[in-house]
């Protein structure tokens, strides 16, 4: 009996047990920290360099496969081997972006349909949900720039918790062209 009474009493490797019992939790944590760090800085990198390489294209002799070579290596800086696509839209105005061509809904539907009137903004002959013409446009055209950003986990956080070992990031902005010549896309009326 003195020899249990003495065992409960020993108090020696009792933190080398609580540090086995507290270092699964701090490892998990530390990953996860790491994980959400590596993804804030790629998208922070991310979109510093579309700002600039969007501020950039503004201008007419600019060349847009140069500055998507830029944005795509500041990104990989941060998660090398990264997938980098660009998708440019062109607007006549920033009121337009994202924006569907007006119709008269006549059947009170919601959708353009049924040879319903339309306007066609963009002047490509159909109804369109996003007016915008793909590509970086003309003098005063506003572009949306999106960029997305798919990348390898560095961390295998994502093991433990069962989710992908990729990520994506997503960033846009619009910008206007500068005045470099006249711009004009008449609208044209249409039916559906």
């Amino acid at each position: 009996m003195t020899r249990l009474r003495n065992l409960f009493a020993e108090e020696t490797g009792a933190a080398i047990i609580e540090f086995a019992l507290v270092a699964p939790v701090l490892v998990v944590l530390l990953l996860g920290c790491f994980d959400l760090g590596q993804g804030i800085y790629t998208k922070t990198m991310l979109l510093g360099s579309i700002e600039k390489a969007s501020r950039d294209s503004t201008i007419e002799s600019a060349v847009t496969g140069t500055l998507d070579a830029k944005v795509t290596a500041a990104v990989q800086q941060v998660a090398p081997g990264a997938t980098v696509t660009f998708q440019r839209s062109h607007y006549s105005s920033f009121t337009q972006v994202r924006k569907s061509e007006d119709f008269t809904d006549t059947n009170h539907d919601g959708t353009c349909d049924n040879g319903e009137p339309f306007e066609d903004a963009n002047g490509n002959g159909r109804w369109d949900a996003d007016m915008g013409l793909v590509g970086q446009g003309g003098a005063r055209d506003a572009v949306l720039y999106k960029v997305t950003v798919n990348y390898q986990r560095v961390f295998p956080l994502w093991r433990l918790l069962g989710q992908s070992s990729t990520s994506q990031l997503v960033a846009s902005t619009v910008l206007r062209n500068q005045p470099y010549t006249l711009q004009a896309i008449p609208a044209k009326p249409g039916n559906c």
